[in-house]
């Protein structure tokens, strides 16, 4: 007589999962609900709230400038994709960058390649700017990204890490417009930016509630 085989489902992983231990490959085969943030931080699911309406709009905003680059300038080739809300390799970790973009490879990004340039926006929680101005930092450039964006609405200004050729970093401030040789032509307005968190400015800004 054959063995029974009973498949079981895969398990479902959400915010109640806040905690718990797992490793690098249970982590990418597994089912999360939706609605939520997961990362997994030195073998340990974190489980946090989807960005504020401070952070979402101005991140959809990037998108838009970076697709009108793409679709309208005559080097818009060099973006080959951008995603937000993307889940990253960074060593042993999984990072959920705010916003990626792979660009010069001249072919279509597989999900697991290293992004080119990786975009975080500050949230209110304090615990987290050390996260997004150090310790990401160190993860995105042990894999070999290219840039790192830090999009600080508090400070108004946006830091950019530069990872290749000479090593520097650059502080872009409110008034002022970023350029890079990985997006040629590309022209990025930080003003535009941060008018769009502005506009919520009156909505209740989660991530400050959490921190309080």
């Amino acid at each position: 007589m054959s063995a029974l085989i009973i498949n079981r489902p895969k398990p479902m992983f959400g915010r109640r999962s806040n905690g718990i231990l797992m490793t690098p490959a249970e982590f990418d085969r597994s089912d999360f609900e939706k609605g939520w943030r997961y990362e997994l931080i030195n073998g340990v699911l974190i489980v946090s709230p989807i960005p504020s309406s401070q952070e979402r709009d101005p991140n959809e905003e990037l998108g838009h400038l970076l697709r009108n680059y793409r679709d309208d300038h005559p080097k818009g080739a060099a973006l080959n994709a951008t995603l937000h809300e993307q889940t990253v390799e960074a060593t042993d970790n999984r990072r959920r960058a705010d916003r990626v973009i792979w660009a010069g490879l001249r072919k279509k990004p597989k999900m697991n390649d290293v992004p080119t340039i990786v975009i975080e926006f500050v949230s209110g929680r304090k615990r987290d700017r050390v996260r997004d101005y150090e310790t990401k930092r160190d993860e995105y450039e042990a894999i070999g990204v290219s840039e790192y964006w830090v999009i600080d609405r508090f400070r108004r200004t946006m830091t950019v890490f530069v990872f290749t050729g000479k090593k520097r970093t650059k502080v872009v401030k409110e008034q002022q417009t970023y350029k890079t040789g990985l997006l040629p032509g590309f022209e990025l307005p930080m003003a535009q930016l941060f008018a769009r968190a502005d506009f919520w400015q009156d909505e209740q800004d989660e991530d400050e509630e959490l921190d309080s």
